[in-house]
């Protein structure tokens, strides 16, 4: 089986454009669902939600292309007036004049480095070292996403804010960093459990009963 597949063509093995349809229809439902967790936070402007989960999980099921049309589709589902940003922000295209504009314009490009990581089970620096181990691997997928994302993000509060880069990491990355680590925690579980289930499954014998 070619290590380049994506996640979700290893476990739900569809063809066709409807399979596609049906994947990315999937993946927007979970994103809008993941916005919608939300808790704000007095000193910021930025709140805790749970955004990122939603986009490093669709680049890792999805792969890179896949996930980053996802995103990009996601954000104009946005800009048209849809609710599927979190609730908390101004509505339609204005949210993209507000403080977490930064962190939504990196969406997507977040979406396709984290994907073409994962879906190729290599990193950037292959080249100079080799890894071998598949978690190790899955971990600078996510960490290179988060990296992407909040740079965007900070980088906006910094440069359109005005609110200087010390300032914005301040406001807009350290309060997030132990809640990433969760994110990121859960999402190596969430990938081993389906990788552990597709190969359970693979291997059931099918005269087993069972």
């Amino acid at each position: 089986m070619p290590q380049s597949r994506v996640l979700a063509d290893r476990i739900f093995p569809m063809e066709g454009l409807a399979a596609e349809v049906v994947r990315i229809a999937a993946a927007n439902i979970l994103l809008v669902l993941c916005a919608h967790i939300v808790l704000p936070l007095p000193w910021t402007p930025v709140p805790i939600t749970g955004q990122t989960f939603g986009v490093l999980l669709v680049a890792v099921l999805l792969g890179a292309r896949r996930g980053a049309l996802t995103l990009g589709l996601y954000l104009l589902e946005g800009i048209a007036g849809l609710p599927v940003f979190q609730p908390l922000g101004l509505p339609g295209p204005a949210r993209f004049l507000g403080p977490t504009a930064g962190y939504l314009l990196a969406y997507a490009p977040a979406a396709f480095i984290t994907g073409w990581i994962a879906q190729r089970g290599a990193t950037p620096w292959r080249i100079h070292f080799r890894i071998q181990s598949n978690v190790v691997k899955l971990l600078i997928a996510l960490m290179a996403g988060e990296v992407i994302i909040f740079t965007g993000g900070c980088a906006w509060l910094a440069q359109v804010m005005r609110l200087g880069w010390i300032n914005s990491l301040r406001l807009g990355a350290l309060p997030f960093l132990p809640g990433e680590l969760i994110k990121m925690a859960l999402l190596i579980s969430i990938v081993g459990g389906l990788e552990f289930a597709r190969a359970k499954n693979r291997n059931r014998s099918p005269l087993s009963g069972r």
